[in-house]
């Protein structure tokens, strides 16, 4: 090209470098990708501290108990959905695909999980509630059964999409990492 202060090299005006300014798709990507999951993760997490603080103030009984309802069997298993989440956010600084991969297999394990065995356990009060109008268990006014089934379909589309965004990260991964075998 160029020295500093000297002549440019014959034949070109000093643009010929724009095609190296690209960055690759796949880390473009991974960029995207992190950031998507990021937002699900904090989500995540805002959804399982509201899990805890219910947990917590039904068994502390710090309000009465037709105010917040006990929790449901399910949510205590569901409360250990929080390692998956950090394992992810574990896996981001240095692209560990071994990381991202046990997030993946432990929010299926412990997040998506007990989102389906809470759906069947709360099933029999749901329908009790549409048929007969009576529920038993209350969060602030509201029958916990609607309260915590509103949760399981929110919580269970956050950890969707999380997997969703996980895997097409993965891919995006094992991109760069065949392109750096090739070279």
């Amino acid at each position: 090209m160029a020295s500093r202060g000297g002549p440019r090299a014959a034949g070109t005006d000093g643009s010929d470098f724009q095609h190296r300014e690209r960055v690759a798709s796949h880390y473009q990507m991974s960029v995207t990708l992190k950031s998507e999951i990021k937002k699900l993760i904090y989500t995540h997490v805002v959804i399982w501290l509201l899990l805890l603080a219910q947990m917590v103030v039904g068994h502390l009984k710090l309000l009465p108990h037709d105010q917040v309802a006990m929790p449901y069997q399910w949510e205590y298993p569901y409360l250990l959905s929080i390692l998956p989440s950090l394992l992810g956010l574990l896996s981001f600084p240095r692209n560990n695909i071994s990381y991202l991969v046990l997030s993946m297999i432990s929010t299926g394990l412990f997040s998506i999980a007990p989102l389906i065995y809470g759906a069947m356990e709360m099933f029999p009060m749901a329908q009790q509630l549409y048929r007969h109008g009576k529920a038993y268990r209350f969060i602030f006014g509201f029958s916990a059964v609607s309260v915590m089934y509103l949760l399981v379909v929110v919580a269970a589309q956050v950890h969707g999409w999380q997997l969703y965004y996980s895997k097409k990260l993965l891919d995006s991964w094992f991109t760069s990492t065949q392109e750096k075998k090739k070279k």
